[in-house]
């Protein structure tokens, strides 16, 4: 008895399980096809409802899943209107979708976009980057991305406020020489904002550092009632970490270094503190000697 209830039951939810459902999934939007010389932005969200049928156990195994989970939409109509149909696509939308799912309708059925004309911009890129080196190299100059701007179109109160553009994070460790890479730029999270190119080329030059030690002349600011003053010591001796290709070019010539007699004027100070007003960017100040001076000024 209880052998052919359960024998009824089984081929009852066999039957059951054979029959056609339908089952909603949801999924996200892809944008392809974009329209040209024109600027949009979606007035609803990035995602839709499927509206699916397969059998009872598609239903079941499926666990209402898509795959893949996300489709691509064409925006190729908004070339001719302010909106886009699922409808119109049904047969595009299937055949990204795995056989044994057959999509009947979205919900919803159309997308609404908001349309405003089209800027191009140019911007600065600025390189985002982790970089570590062996013990006693670092950079040894200008980091140089090729190209070192970015083209960006969208809307005009959109990019507006955009000034520059970042890459990805570059990372790299262990360096002791020329870094060579390709780096892709940032994304947006902003669909009707495009940009190119979407990567660059990046060439940062590495090179051992070593200690300098130059002295340099202190020039006197600020001394607007032209008193006599004498500085004590005359220069200071500036030590900093140069690399070793450009050691030998490096000379006083490249600094300046100056004391401002108001502190002396304004603030009193015993002692004028040493500012380097002039210093190559592509080496490193390890300490100036002394920091402050000593002076006699005579009216």
């Amino acid at each position: 008895m209880i052998f052919c209830l359960l024998l009824a039951i089984g081929a009852w939810l066999f039957m059951a399980l054979n029959r056609k459902y339908t089952y909603t999934a949801e999924t996200v939007l892809i944008y392809k096809d974009f329209p040209q010389n024109r600027a949009f932005k979606a007035l609803q969200s990035d995602t839709v409802d499927l509206q699916i049928e397969g059998t009872g156990w598609q239903l079941v195994f499926s666990r209402l899943r898509v795959n893949p989970p996300s489709i691509k939409v064409s925006l190729e109509q908004l070339n001719r209107r302010n909106y886009v149909l699922f409808s119109d696509q049904l047969r595009d939308i299937n055949s990204q979708l795995e056989s044994f799912q057959k999509v009947k309708m979205v919900i919803p059925d159309t997308l609404y976009f908001d349309f405003s004309k089209r800027r191009n911009k140019r911007v600065p890129i600025k390189l985002r980057s982790e970089l570590a080196f062996q013990p006693g190299f670092d950079v040894s100059g200008d980091i140089v991305l090729k190209p070192n701007y970015v083209n960006i179109s969208g809307p005009a109160e959109e990019i507006a406020d955009i000034q520059v553009w970042y890459t990805d994070t570059l990372r790299a460790k262990n360096l002791k020489a020329d870094l060579k890479s390709q780096i892709t730029l940032s994304t947006t999270n902003e669909s009707n904002i495009g940009i190119y190119p979407s990567r660059v080329g990046v060439h940062v030059p590495v090179d051992e550092f070593t200690e300098k030690t130059l002295e340099i002349p202190v020039q006197i600011i600020n001394n607007t009632n032209f008193n006599t003053v004498k500085l004590i010591p005359k220069k200071v001796a500036v030590t900093f970490l140069v690399s070793l290709t450009k050691y030998h070019e490096v000379s006083p010539d490249f600094f300046s270094a100056q004391v401002d007699l108001n502190e002396w004027k304004d603030q009193k100070h015993a002692q004028l503190l040493v500012h380097l007003k002039r210093f190559p960017a592509y080496c490193k100040l390890v300490k100036i000697v002394p920091e402050k001076l000593d002076y006699i000024i005579e009216k």
